[in-house]
């Protein structure tokens, strides 16, 4: 019977496919998509016309359905060919370093330190803390803590702000081929180093960073936090598998990220700008490489609980989108597949655009019976989003139980995510825009 089985999953298993072959099918499909919502939308494009011309109202419909759609209906495709590349090497040895850059993180780095001494990585970790000028006693507790769990830690101290001089610091005493980046105030799972490190032995020789997952711990504080546990565990999960499928993860976050330590030297380390791990990544691509992600290797992170911390971090990260348009033009990326996923990034700025100056007003007057822009019409591309979170699920729940991990229940944090987020995310993305094009001062924290 057991023979019988195989035989008859061998026959069921897939062809294999070419990614770039895949890359050109789910393009298709998407621009299918988009054919069938232009003829659905044509009623709404006429009579939004007669208010703000023909040429306005399809400017707005294509930031608010039709690009949104054609995004959606590729990532669906996308992740439905998406089959990870079996592991080469199942239980990796060789040595890493994680340099964490603290700052103002004495509550916090004690639990991370704990954390990496649970490790169940068979290899050496050598962790490098760099202070990054704090003023409460986060370098005493690490070291305290540090020896209680007999990590071979070193502390650093890097007098000048800002994460990138930190890390900097700390790449200039690596002496491991493999290097990490974590974040003081997230923890990893168990098996997250084993995971990232198998990744990375069992890719090609091009591949030089590999990407972590990065989930919420924090999401009971509050409804904000509720909302940031979905997008991590499905909007952001699902990009990332999506970059993954076509070898150009566009962010190695700095939170959990894996990296060839002399690729990272070679390309000048972190960069001075608010966004120094995107347009780090973004130069790994443009200098031939590839970058990877595991979606086995999790991490979980603090997020903001107050709107203002939030809208600072999520600002950020959109200037730090801009920079890496700047630094790299995706024209220059020298593969296909990265000239279309960092020339997304272009899109989102008409999308976000769109949904704070047409679609926040376009709910407001829909109250009253005006349905120029948010009626019937322009709720079709709900389902293809339902469905792109549907497939995310089933993938989430297999990374947990394989994790032996449990997803917990968040309705009312789905509800409020499905329902409002976009409402805080766009006119805050907007803003990080603004504060670039105005080249207004940095703020990290």
């Amino acid at each position: 019977m057991r023979q019988d089985g195989q035989r008859q999953q061998e026959k069921i298993t897939l062809p294999y496919i070419p990614v770039k072959i895949k890359f050109f099918i789910c393009h298709g499909i998407a621009l299918l998509w988009v054919l069938f919502s232009i003829f659905l939308s044509l009623r709404w494009v006429e009579d939004l016309g007669r208010i703000i011309t023909i040429p306005g109202a399809i400017l707005v419909i294509t930031g608010l359905a039709y690009i949104p759609g054609y995004l959606n209906a590729f990532l669906i495709s996308s992740l439905l060919f998406d089959r990870q590349p079996a592991y080469k090497i199942d239980d990796p040895q060789v040595p890493v370093t994680l340099l964490i850059a603290a700052w103002n993180e004495e509550q916090g780095i004690a639990g991370t330190l704990r954390k990496v001494a649970a490790q169940n990585y068979a290899g050496q970790i050598r962790v490098i803390l760099i202070d990054n000028n704090s003023t409460d006693l986060t370098a005493a507790t690490a070291d305290t803590v540090g020896q209680e769990l007999g990590l071979s830690l070193r502390i650093l101290r890097e007098e000048r702000p800002g994460k990138h001089h930190a890390l900097n610091r700390g790449l200039a005493e690596v002496e491991t081929e493999l290097v990490l980046t974590l974040d003081a105030d997230t923890l990893m799972h168990k098996s997250a180093i084993q995971y990232i490190v198998k990744r990375m032995l069992s890719s090609p020789a091009d591949v030089c960073a590999v990407a972590g997952t990065v989930l919420v711990r924090n999401s009971r504080e509050n409804y904000l936090a509720q909302m940031q546990e979905w997008d991590y565990f499905l909007a952001i999960a699902s990009v990332k598998r999506l970059q993954g499928l076509y070898q150009q993860t566009l962010v190695a976050q700095g939170a959990f990220s894996l990296y060839k330590t002399e690729v990272v030297r070679a390309t000048g380390g972190w960069p001075d700008v608010i966004g120094e791990d995107i347009v780090l990544t973004w130069q790994f691509l443009q200098a031939g490489y590839r970058v990877y992600f595991e979606p086995l290797s999790v991490a979980f992170t603090t997020v903001p609980v107050s709107l203002l911390h939030f809208a600072r971090q999520r600002s950020r990260w959109a200037r730090g989108m801009i920079e890496g348009l700047k630094t790299v033009k995706p024209w220059e990326q020298p593969s296909i597949f990265a000239k279309y996923l960092t020339g997304v990034n272009l899109s989102m700025l008409l999308i976000d655009l769109a949904y704070t100056f047409a679609w926040i007003p376009g709910m407001f007057i829909a109250f009253f019976g005006i349905y120029w822009i948010v009626g019937p019409m322009s709720l079709l591309v709900l389902p293809i989003t339902f469905l792109s979170f549907y497939l995310l699920y089933r993938y989430q729940r297999y990374v947990f139980r394989t994790l032996n991990l449990r997803v917990r229940r968040n309705i009312r944090g789905f509800i409020l995510f499905t329902l409002f987020y976009q409402f805080l995310i766009s006119p805050i993305s907007v803003w990080g825009y603004a504060q670039e094009a105005l080249k207004l001062k940095r703020v990290w924290k």
